[in-house]
């Protein structure tokens, strides 16, 4: 039954890396296109400063259009790398919420399995005490070096154990809510805020918003400016 759940979920993140690694490049790409227009706008910047007492006022308007356009598509390659950081976000994201689910089914079927073998007959007392002695000599023969416990378990934890385990103490937390990233989040699209991502439930989402959006806090904020 495990392996069945494996195979599916390996399947599915086959095309993952390749995914996630154009993605980056992508980005690598539109970073190097904008640093270049950055350099760009910085030396025309300088022209600027130092020919603006000799410019007539249309040719002082011409260079600030040109400046300003190329300031607009700097800001405009830096948006799309935001986009596509984004998209291998959610990309990844969407493989870590099916494995969740995944687990969560194959736990509710282990459940019922270990259910459905406690409504058979139990065995003799007899049975169960013979059992009881046998099992243990059986694990200790192949594992002479393994403790009663060990060997009385076989030293794996069992399914139940292991989506039990505590969440790691070192991963961040994001939103209002302090918790760590898990289903659908979206980003504040005001550099200083100081929480960044939202879960959607938390904010009132239940889809992404067309344009940029603020947080609750980001958008008092502006409101008093």
């Amino acid at each position: 039954m495990s392996s069945m759940y494996l195979e599916r979920y390996l399947e599915g993140v086959e095309n993952l890396p390749l995914e996630v690694q154009r993605n980056f490049t992508l980005m690598r790409e539109l970073d190097q296109k904008k640093q270049t227009l950055l350099s760009e706008i910085s030396m025309m910047s300088s022209r600027y400063v130092s020919d603006v007492k000799g410019l007539s006022a249309p040719q002082r308007h011409k260079r600030l259009a040109e400046i300003q356009d190329s300031y607009t598509k700097a800001r405009e390659l830096a948006d799309e790398k935001v986009q596509l950081a984004v998209q291998t976000y959610e990309l990844v994201d969407k493989h870590i919420r099916r494995l969740d689910s995944d687990l969560g089914r194959f736990e509710a079927e282990l459940r019922k399995k270990e259910a459905e073998q406690g409504h058979e007959s139990a065995p003799s007392q007899t049975d169960a005490a013979s059992r009881k002695s046998i099992e243990p000599q059986r694990k200790r023969s192949k594992n002479s070096q393994s403790s009663d416990t060990t060997a009385a378990s076989g030293g794996v934890p069992s399914a139940a154990e292991v989506l039990d385990m505590p969440v790691d103490p070192n991963e961040p937390t994001y939103c209002v809510c302090h918790q760590v990233s898990y289903g659908e989040m979206i980003g504040c699209d005001n550099p200083d805020c100081p929480v960044e991502w939202f879960h959607f439930a938390c904010v009132g989402l239940s889809s992404k918003p067309k344009g940029k959006w603020f947080c609750p806090r980001c958008s008092r904020d502006r409101k008093k400016k």
